[in-house]
């Protein structure tokens, strides 16, 4: 439910357009649903601007699809990562306006139109391999209502490809990079930006890489000012952060 939703129930009262038992059953679920498997955040975009996120892994596909069904049902903005195949299978067959990104493995439904920003996000990553991460971000972002440039594949093996972009990088309100590996790409941007830099490891590298730990560890101790840090694989950590950057 959105700020929005509320005020017009309460004015429609007020003008008695609606009486007050049925405003109260509109209401009655702030600020959360008790699933029995789950307390879904009725409440959270009133307070925060941004309507609870599903993160799918972990869950059963039936506590998904259920919790899908009850946010849609609330007219929300709905965003799912970590989906499952089987889950997008059932979800397709049930919400013609739900967006699967495969790359992201996220779901998508815009119940509510949010008025794009004129500024923009801009996510680069090393390599092809960070797609996936960066895409969760990506979609995070752009369901949250903020323009997008995707700069895929400008990793420090050839720095040339970076420089090629760096005008459309530099023209980002704020800048979000994605590297496996050793993780040097966003400790190089920090460097030649006057932008805030949001950090993503991804677990992508040999053995030594430790799932991203230490890409990790290289984005922490980069000496590049202006640069921080999300968890190792956190594209909609990454996302989220950005939009908050770029609307704030």
């Amino acid at each position: 439910m959105t700020p929005d939703h509320i005020r017009h129930i309460l004015e429609a009262v007020q003008q008695g357009k609606q009486d007050v038992d049925t405003a109260y059953a509109k209401l009655r679920d702030l600020p959360f649903t008790d699933m029995g498997f789950a307390k879904i955040d009725n409440h959270r975009q009133v307070r925060t601007g941004y309507p609870e996120v599903i993160f799918c892994a972990g869950k059963t596909i039936e506590q998904s699809e259920e919790i899908i069904r009850l946010m849609y049902s609330r007219d929300s903005n709905i965003l799912a990562t970590r989906v499952q195949e089987e889950l997008w299978q059932r979800i397709s067959k049930l919400y013609a306006d739900a967006e699967y990104n495969a790359a992201a493995r996220t779901i998508a439904i815009r119940r509510n139109v949010i008025r794009e920003t004129a500024t923009y996000i801009s996510i680069v990553t090393a390599g092809t391999a960070d797609i996936p991460v960066a895409e969760e971000a990506a979609v995070t972002a752009e369901l949250f209502g903020n323009k997008v440039e995707r700069i895929y594949d400008v990793g420090v093996a050839g720095i040339h490809r970076l420089y090629s972009r760096i005008d459309l990088i530099r023209g980002g309100r704020v800048i979000v990079a994605v590297a496996g590996m050793e993780g040097a790409l966003p400790g190089v941007i920090g460097g030649l930006v006057d932008k805030p830099v949001i950090a993503v490891p991804t677990s992508v590298g040999y053995g030594a890489n430790f799932n991203g730990l230490s890409a990790l560890l290289t984005m922490l101790n980069s000496c590049a000012a202006g640069i921080s840090v999300v968890n190792i694989d956190n594209g909609f950590g990454a996302g989220y952060l950005a939009s908050l950057i770029n609307k704030g």
